[in-house]
């Protein structure tokens, strides 16, 4: 067993609520959490950060519970880590319409995005505590407990998150922090443009994104049968901003938005692109096309920020590990396993299993219908995010498959492939004993050996069968 020190970037969602509680609840001998880093993605920014104020405050409330009646606390990479709490971008480099232009409806903040359109981190924290302190609603009130303690087990940061993430970089040793990214990758990009080579110190970027030979999309056939969803009531734990309705619903069943492109990858594909150029002997020669004006951009806003390119000789190349929807969907947390599980811990008042219990079953409830051929027990929940969390407490296991050096780019500027990623399957194999001046024969020059990215990509791991009890046993004990 060794000790992942990591960074979590994340928008938290149902799947990455449950990657951070199976990383705080792992043992300190497999990990240490410095940082989350928390960016925009399928809810807006502040929702975002909101969801993970929330989690802080009833992790707390259930150790405080377990210790009330003699159990163990648990959560001891939390407890030893005590991480800080880092505000990202609201918006993706590019199209700074998207999340607007393609999910429309109410982000319950009274037009957060218009009125306060790009908020420092301190402006972000402060408008959490107005919106807390101004609203009726329970999970306001504990969002406002939450953020007035002063023994709380995490640090907000005054700082924007990719500089905290450079700030940590620089205060370890080379090769010793991992990134853990299960969000959108603007805060990668963003510290990589900002300070390539410190950025390069990192150990490993371990990256939830993308589909090779997945589809992209829920199946269309479901989107002609909307009376088959039943209408659930919207819970307050919100996954997307998608007004509520058979869409809204259909979107929540899959962690993707288009036919060809994985949610994470699309939300921002210049970020992925500008990323993953890092891991190619030419890294300026992978990098994206210049970004274009954001689509119906009003007069008098600022233009968008103009990321540097990268030096020619860097250092190194970046070591990043993809765990595609291909491999992530296949490890399920099913609806009877949760319920098993979690039934012994409602009955006892649980409070962690209680909060959990709420959007999970919304969740269940908006999958089952989906899925008539199958028994309600069977119903399950994919754990795309988690899974690179088990990853990273376990990843000396001999049977985690990885394929190593893998040319995949990223799709930045389709109108109907953005986000897509395209891989080479031709059957043709790259000459590494090409040089700049040798023509392979091959216009898009893949096959010359110093282009391309070197992507690893997780094809198997140590048991899909048995991922979702494991995560619900670290979590929530036996």
């Amino acid at each position: 067993m060794t000790l992942r020190t990591i960074i979590l970037d994340t928008d938290p969602g149902v799947d990455d609520i449950l990657a951070m509680l199976l990383a705080f609840s792992a043992l300190p001998e497999e990990l240490e959490l410095l940082l989350i880093s928390v960016t925009y993605g399928n809810i807006d920014l502040l929702n975002c950060l909101r969801n993970v104020i929330s989690l802080f405050h009833y992790v707390e409330k259930e150790i405080a519970w377990r210790e009330s009646i003699g159990r163990s606390s648990g959560f001891a990479t939390l407890r030893k880590s005590k991480p800080v709490v880092a505000v990202g971008p609201e918006y993706p480099l590019a199209d700074d319409t998207l999340m607007v232009d393609i999910f429309h409806g109410q982000d319950g903040l009274n037009g957060i995005h218009s009125s306060h359109p790009h908020l420092t981190p301190a402006e972000t924290w402060q408008r959490l505590n107005e919106v807390a302190d101004k609203s009726s609603a329970p999970e306001q009130d504990e969002i406002a407990e939450e953020m007035n303690k002063t023994d709380s087990l995490f640090t907000p940061s005054q700082i924007p998150a990719h500089l905290e993430i450079l700030r940590l970089l620089r205060d370890n040793e080379p090769n010793s922090i991992t990134i853990v990214a299960i969000g959108p990758m603007t805060n990668l990009a963003l510290a990589a443009a900002e300070d390539p080579e410190t950025f390069l110190k990192v150990k490993e970027i371990v990256v939830m994104g993308g589909n090779i030979d997945q589809a992209g999309n829920v199946d269309y056939q479901s989107l002609s049968h909307p009376q088959h969803i039943p209408n659930i009531q919207e819970p307050p734990f919100r996954l997307i901003k998608q007004a509520p309705g058979p869409i809204r619903d259909l979107l929540n069943t899959r962690n993707q938005v288009t036919p060809v492109a994985e949610f994470n990858t699309y939300a921002d594909p210049t970020a992925a692109a500008r990323v993953y150029a890092l891991t190619s002997p030419k890294p300026h020669a992978m990098m994206p096309p210049a970004l274009a004006a954001p689509r119906g951009q009003k007069e008098g806003l600022p233009p968008l920020p103009v990321l540097s390119s990268y030096p020619d000789n860097l250092s190194k190349r970046l070591n990043v590990t993809l765990f595609p929807m291909d491999i992530t969907e296949k490890h399920v947390l099913t609806r009877g396993d949760f319920e098993a599980s979690l039934q012994p811990q409602l009955a006892a008042k649980s409070p962690l299993a209680e909060w959990v219990s709420v959007f999970m079953n919304a969740t269940f409830e908006k999958v089952g219908p989906l899925h008539s051929e199958i028994s309600k027990e069977a119903v399950g929940l994919q754990l795309h995010d988690p899974l690179t969390i088990w990853y990273c407490m376990d990843d000396d296991n001999p049977k985690w498959k990885i394929i190593e050096g893998e040319d995949i780019r990223v799709e930045t500027t389709g109108q109907w492939t953005r986000g897509m990623f395209l891989t080479d399957k031709r059957g043709l194999r790259r000459n590494d004993d090409y040089d700049d001046n040798e023509a392979p024969g091959h216009k898009d020059g893949r096959l010359i050996g110093s282009n391309g990215n070197r992507l690893n990509r997780c094809v198997g791991s140590p048991g899909q069968d048995i991922f979702g009890r494991l995560l619900l046993e670290r979590v929530f004990g036996s």
